[in-house]
């Protein structure tokens, strides 16, 4: 049975997408069997995995507004061990679309029972907002992951954020867990870098990953190259950061088994 992990922050511009792609890449690299969901309209996963939004038959979208068979949807990329189910524009109004369909909130964990024995590991990359696509994940997912960046204004929305797991779990997804929070854009010569770091860990006690992902230009190129880092410079810092976290990542899983 595949474990199944929400991206998900509110706000924008935190290496949401950034994370999903390349943490997913490195565990497929790993050995892991990896499903990347993509649902946010952006479409920014789908094409940082080198898949053209625009050519693609069958999204997401199908799958949760014409009850589409998720297999039907399912590609499968040239990077090792991962497959993805792609968005596309449409998708910015299925919103609106959801709000009238039966049992909307289980909408994307009905469509993924079928396949959960099938991988290892489910990644979906929620949208930076909270509506019918974002409680769908909470409510389709074992755990979140969060990302958050190592700047001034970090924390501004993370007691949002709670505030929206815990609500999920109470009403919609009992066993909703957090699982971790990875900081990103770290600058190891800014002390704003560094008391960020010791902000979040004060505010998320335990669940920090000890891994910071840095300020990298190559990590930055790599999406517009349809690319997951490691598979666009194998050797840049951005790389050799992203295999540590998946490292570290698959290490606490069977700690926990």
């Amino acid at each position: 049975m595949s474990k199944v992990i929400a991206v998900f922050n509110q706000k924008g511009g935190v290496g949401k997408t950034t994370t999903n792609v390349n943490l997913s890449a490195s565990m497929g690299k790993m050995g892991k069997k990896i499903l990347v969901l993509d649902l946010d309209p952006q479409g920014n996963t789908t094409s940082g995995y080198g898949v053209d939004k625009n050519s693609v038959e069958s999204t997401i979208y199908e799958v949760m507004l014409d009850s589409l068979d998720i297999r039907e949807a399912i590609i499968g990329t040239e990077f090792d061990n991962v497959d993805i189910v792609a968005a596309a524009t449409e998708l910015s109004g299925a919103e609106i679309e959801l709000t009238t369909m039966k049992d909307r909130e289980f909408i994307l964990k009905n469509a993924l029972e079928p396949i959960r024995e099938e991988y290892d590991y489910i990644f979906i990359d929620c949208p930076p907002s909270l509506g019918m696509l974002t409680i769908n994940s909470l409510t389709a997912v074992d755990s979140v992951l969060i990302p958050i960046q190592c700047e001034y204004y970090a924390l501004e929305g993370v007691s949002q954020l709670m505030e929206t797991i815990k609500l999920v779990k109470s009403r919609l997804n009992p066993s909703l867990d957090i699982q971790g929070v990875v900081l990103s854009m770290f600058d190891g010569r800014a002390n704003l870098s560094i008391q960020v770091v010791e902000e979040v860990k004060r505010y998320f006690k335990g669940s920090v990953y000890t891994t910071l992902i840095p300020r990298n230009v190559r990590l930055a190129e790599a999406p517009s190259h349809g690319k997951p880092v490691i598979y666009y410079d194998s050797k840049c810092r951005g790389t050799e950061a992203y295999m540590e976290l998946a490292e570290e990542f698959i290490d606490l899983e069977e700690d926990i088994i």
